[in-house]
């Protein structure tokens, strides 16, 4: 797992909110699915930091 500035590593990834995410805006995880890797962040920081992992490791988050 990497982390890195958002601006820096996504300019061109096209985000998506998790369905999970309060209908009033509060705790909200975005990803972006790239060639090698998933992206994740909060959409209160977009700005922020960014948790890249593998596309497999993603998987495996997701089966469990």
């Amino acid at each position: 797992m990497n982390t890195a500035a958002s601006s820096a590593i996504t300019p061109d990834l096209t985000w998506v909110k998790s369905s999970y995410s309060g209908a009033e805006g509060g705790d909200c995880l975005e990803i972006a699915a790239g060639t090698h890797a998933v992206l994740v962040r909060d959409s209160k920081a977009v700005p922020g930091p960014v948790i890249r992992v593998s596309r497999e490791a993603w998987a495996g988050f997701i089966r469990r």
